[in-house]
């Protein structure tokens, strides 16, 4: 029982990474047009925006970093100092007043982002029992849930009156601390997303103070031990380089990365846009675009809920195709009822909340975590993690081109995403690995035999 508690308590600690991250992106998202009219930025200048951002390039950055690191070094040396990052990052946010200075404050948020999703994938599945792992990546993917829910709520409460929106019931509260600083028109409005991204910075900071004294994983102290004994051949860089070498681990990375860049090019730009081409192509309010999404991040929090209930009993294989499933129906609704219809905005949403809660990332998290051994398991995510979301950013700049400044290319792009989960379906569920009930070391014995 009381290893179960320390699990369950370690799993809370280490998901707020996953808050802060998704939160970060959301932040961004939710108030990218307060950001656009205040600083005039163009749609190129939010597609590098979001290339750069903890949605896209700065985590692929950070996650090729922090997965070297982590392996090399352990992984309680990420959450003694990747928070201190992350809040760096948040600040320079917060305190923007030109364009230059609002990138670097997404690049180095991405880059913490980045650093942090190796070490606490594998932390958490590292310190799981053997029963409870799928459970504890959906814990930890939850809070991947409930961060957007959070910033969307406090976004909606902050929004702006602009046109013929009343704004929302805290807009006083933006126009009080704006008052401060004498800001008024697009740079009073953008206030409501400064305190946003200060929301976040608390956050971090407690974060920080939890993960910090985390025990470091005893797994990870057993193979370092081991490597040891050995340091030439079992080094971390002679480890490292056989991810490139190993033809299991060659056949392992093409099935991860192919299932997860495929549902991460779509799910980095909705992550990112969501809101935006709500307002753009679907013609809503800051306000309500703002709301529906939050009402999306509701139905991701409740299907996540289930799914960790049921993750570790049941054939992932065919979980896995389900879920899948809700998004390519969800994109095929869309286009056929099209954006700019309210029942088609409402389906959409429904579908792609549940899609979002029996999540690719979920099963990428867990299996990532399973399939490699311990001395590089933080490494090879790390490297997965930089392929796919530095394609993700080629991904968000060529969508805002395809996209348009006002959505006229919203069916061309919502056509191609289609595509792409289509060909997630299909990989994730043709090559879903049997590890439910098997030890980690287990896993390990049975895909390498002593060949790692």
């Amino acid at each position: 029982m009381s290893t179960k508690k320390s699990s369950l308590k370690s799993t809370l600690a280490v998901s707020l990474t996953n808050y802060l991250d998704a939160g970060a992106i959301v932040a961004g998202a939710s108030g990218l047009t307060l950001w656009q009219s205040y600083l005039g930025l163009t749609e190129g200048h939010l597609g590098w925006l979001n290339a750069i951002s903890a949605n896209c390039l700065g985590a692929a950055i950070g996650a090729i970093i922090g997965g070297f690191l982590a392996d090399k070094y352990g992984r309680k040396m990420i959450y003694t100092y990747n928070m201190l990052i992350y809040m760096v990052g948040v600040a320079l946010i917060m305190c923007s007043v030109n364009f230059p200075m609002l990138l670097m404050g997404f690049l180095v948020t991405g880059i913490s982002v980045g650093v942090g999703v190796p070490a606490s994938w594998t932390y958490i599945s590292e310190n799981s029992e053997v029963n409870n792992r799928g459970r504890n990546i959906a814990i930890s993917q939850m809070a991947w849930g409930i961060g957007p829910l959070m910033i969307l709520i406090l976004g909606t409460l902050l929004a702006p009156a602009v046109g013929e929106s009343s704004g929302g019931l805290l807009y006083g509260l933006t126009e009080c601390v704006a008052g401060w600083f004498g800001a008024e028109g697009t740079a009073m409005h953008v206030f409501s997303s400064r305190i946003v991204f200060a929301s976040l910075f608390v956050v971090a900071f407690i974060a920080w103070n939890l993960q910090r004294k985390l025990d470091e994983s005893a797994e990870w102290k057993a193979a370092k031990a081991e490597a040891e004994k050995a340091p030439t051949a079992g080094s971390v860089f002679a480890s490292f380089g056989k991810l490139f070498t190993n033809k299991t681990n060659i056949y392992t990375m093409l099935f991860l990365a192919g299932m997860y860049l495929t549902w991460n090019l779509v799910c980095s730009v909705m992550g990112f846009f969501q809101p935006h081409i709500y307002e753009t192509a679907g013609g809503l309010s800051n306000e309500h675009a703002n709301l529906l999404a939050a009402g999306q991040w509701v139905i991701i929090i409740f299907t996540t809920f289930i799914f960790s209930l049921i993750v570790d009993k049941v054939n992932q294989r065919w979980l896995y195709a389900v879920g899948v499933s809700f998004g390519v129906l969800a994109w095929i609704i869309v286009i056929f009822l099209g954006i700019n219809s309210l029942s088609g905005l409402l389906f959409f949403t429904l579908l792609w909340g549940l899609q979002a809660g029996i999540s690719v990332q979920s099963f990428y998290a867990l299996w990532a975590s399973e399939l490699f051994p311990a001395k590089y398991r933080a490494a090879a995510q790390g490297v997965m993690f930089f392929i796919v979301r530095g394609l993700s950013a080629v991904w968000g700049l060529v969508f805002v081109y395809i996209y348009g400044n006002e959505g006229q290319g919203f069916t061309l792009a919502a056509t191609i995403m289609l595509i792409f989960f289509v060909i997630s379906l299909l990989i994730g569920t043709i090559g879903a690995p049997v590890t439910r009930g098997k030890t980690l070391e287990q896993i390990t014995r049975e895909r390498y035999g002593d060949d790692f």
